[in-house]
C-alpha cells in the first residue's frame, strides 16, 4: 500500500499465532455521517476505515469518557477492525440472522414510523432517558404497530438505580404487553443482582460490564451469571470476533449480539458473530443502519433487513465506495486529527 505504513501485530489467540500486516493507518479515511434521531447526546456517527490485505474494517469507539478503561479499550476496538482485513473472521453455522429495529428515545408518532417502516418482527426501545410516562407510551405504540406476535425489549442504557428500574420495568412491562427482556437496566452487578431477585423480566447485561474490583484477565465477569439471564455482545468493545465468541463460550448464558451504530463495514463484525454462535435464541441488535442517514458502501450491499427482517451474514465486509467516502469525509480538521490521535494511541497501547 501507498504512503506511510505503521506495522500492527494481531494479537495472540487468533488462527496464526502471530499475524504481521502493513496497514496504512495514517490514510485511513475518515467519516461523519448524521443520525436520523439523536442517540443520546450523539447526533453524528464518526470513525476510521482501516484497509487490511483482504479488506477493510471500522474503527468507531465512542467518544472520550464513554469507556472505563481507556487505550485498553481503543486496542480492542483496533484489533476488531484490522481482524476481517488480516485474519478474516469464523466460519459461519448459519446464513441469515433475524434483526430488531431498534427505536431511540422519539416521541409516540415517530417510533411508530420506525417500526412500520421496518420489515422486523423485534423491536429494541430506549428507554430512561426522560420520563417514565413517555417511556411507556412510546412502548405502547411500538407494540401496536409490532403486533402481539412480535418480540419487544427495552434498553435502560445503565440509568436506573435498582429501585427505579423495579418500578420502571413493571411498567414497561405492563404497556409492553410483555417484554422478551431488559437491557441495561442499571449501571452495576450489584443493582443487577438485586433487581433480578425482584422482577420476572429477564435481564440482558453486556459482556463488558465488571464491577471495579474484577480481574480484568478474566473474559467475563463472574458474578455475571448472577446477575443476568442474557449477555449482550458488542464486537468493537469485545476486540473482534473471535474474541466475541470465546466470551460468549465462557458466560455460560444465552447471547443476544448488538451494533453500537455501525456504518454497514461495522455491522458485518456483528453479523460475522451472529453467525458463528451455536445457538441464537433472539434477533440481533442489529437493524441499526437505517437510522443513519448514509452508508458507505453500495446500496445493494447495505445492511439493511429483508423482507423477513433478516440480514445475511458474508465472509468479509464490502469494500466502501469512493464517491461515499468523498460524500460522508469528515470535514472539521480538528475532528480528523481527534481520531487520529486516538487511532495512534491504540497503535501505541496495543
Amino acid at each position: 500500500m501507498r504512503g506511510n505504513t505503521a506495522r500492527c501485530a494481531v494479537p495472540m489467540g487468533y488462527r496464526h499465532e502471530l499475524v504481521q500486516t502493513l496497514i496504512d493507518f495514517e490514510r485511513a479515511p475518515a467519516f461523519a455521517i448524521a443520525l436520523t434521531d439523536p442517540v443520546g447526546d450523539a447526533t453524528v456517527r464518526e470513525g476510521l476505515l482501516v484497509e487490511g490485505p483482504q479488506g477493510w474494517g471500522e474503527f468507531s469507539p465512542p467518544g472520550a469518557g464513554a469507556e472505563a478503561d481507556g487505550d485498553a479499550a481503543l486496542v480492542r476496538w483496533l484489533t476488531a477492525a484490522i481482524e476481517p482485513g488480516t485474519v478474516g473472521w469464523p466460519d459461519p453455522v448459519r446464513g441469515r440472522v433475524p434483526v430488531a429495529v431498534s427505536v431511540p428515545v422519539v416521541d409516540v408518532r415517530r417510533a411508530r414510523e420506525i417500526v412500520d417502516g421496518s420489515p422486523c418482527r423485534t423491536a429494541t426501545v430506549e428507554v430512561g432517558a426522560g420520563g417514565l410516562d413517555d417511556d411507556t407510551a412510546r412502548v405502547a405504540a411500538v407494540r401496536e404497530v409490532l403486533g402481539p406476535e412480535g418480540a419487544l425489549r427495552c434498553d435502560a442504557r445503565g440509568r436506573w438505580d435498582a429501585q427505579t428500574a423495579r418500578t420502571a420495568v413493571a411498567a414497561l412491562d405492563a404497556a409492553a404487553g410483555g417484554l422478551e427482556f431488559v437491557e441495561r437496566p442499571c449501571a452495576t452487578l450489584d443493582d443487577l443482582v438485586r433487581l433480578r431477585k425482584e422482577i420476572d423480566v429477564r435481564i440482558a447485561a453486556h459482556a463488558t460490564m465488571r464491577d471495579t474490583l474484577s480481574d480484568p484477565a478474566v473474559p467475563v465477569d463472574p458474578r455475571l451469571r448472577e446477575a443476568a439471564d442474557v449477555v449482550v455482545l458488542a464486537c468493537g468493545p469485545l476486540g473482534g470476533a473471535r474474541r466475541a465468541l470465546r466470551v460468549a463460550e465462557s458466560s455460560g448464558l444465552p447471547c443476544v449480539v448488538t451494533s453500537m451504530w455501525e456504518t454497514t463495514i461495522g455491522l458485518a463484525a456483528g453479523l460475522a458473530v451472529a453467525g458463528a454462535l451455536p445457538e441464537l435464541p433472539f434477533a440481533c441488535q442489529l437493524g441499526t443502519r437505517p437510522l443513519l442517514t448514509g452508508d458507505l458502501v453500495a446500496a445493494s450491499r447495505s445492511l439493511v433487513a429483508d423482507a423477513d427482517g433478516c440480514l445475511p451474514v458474508a465472509p468479509m465486509p464490502p469494500a466502501p465506495q469512493p464517491e461515499l467516502l468523498e460524500q460522508f469525509a469528515m470535514a472539521d480538521p480538528a475532528r480528523v486529527a481527534w481520531w487520529r490521535e486516538r487511532l495512534r494511541a491504540a497503535i501505541s497501547a496495543s
